[in-house]
């Protein structure tokens, strides 16, 4: 159970009322694959504002769900923010999903999605 990311602050901040831990689960589930979409998109089109806004949607979660890639996607944030024409973030894009697409399928075993 939980590789690929942690429910220590998930916990803490649900006073370790497990239906809510649960609902935060979910909540990670519908909201942070649909961000990781926009930003599989995104980047290789060179949209910056939707790279910008879908990672700066999906860091509070990120960070909670610790997935150990916040600094990562804050540089996909920043590629996006700053619109940095000079520099290739097709690196650090595929660590954030991978990430992504491991937590996602961990969580949903973990708490049967």
């Amino acid at each position: 159970m939980s590789q690929h990311y942690k429910l220590h602050r998930v916990r803490e901040m649900a006073e370790d009322d497990e239906d809510f831990v649960a609902a935060l689960a979910a909540a990670f589930i519908e909201e942070v694959p649909e961000d990781a979409e926009r930003l599989r998109s995104a980047v290789p089109s060179k949209d910056y504002k939707e790279a910008y806004q879908a990672a700066h949607k999906m860091k509070p979660t990120i960070d909670l769900f610790e997935l150990g890639v916040l600094e990562t996607l804050i540089e996909v944030q920043d590629w996006g923010k700053f619109e940095q024409t000079d520099k290739n973030i097709d690196q650090q894009l595929i660590t954030v999903l991978t990430a992504v697409d491991q937590a996602v399928n961990e969580i949903k075993a973990d708490f049967g999605l």
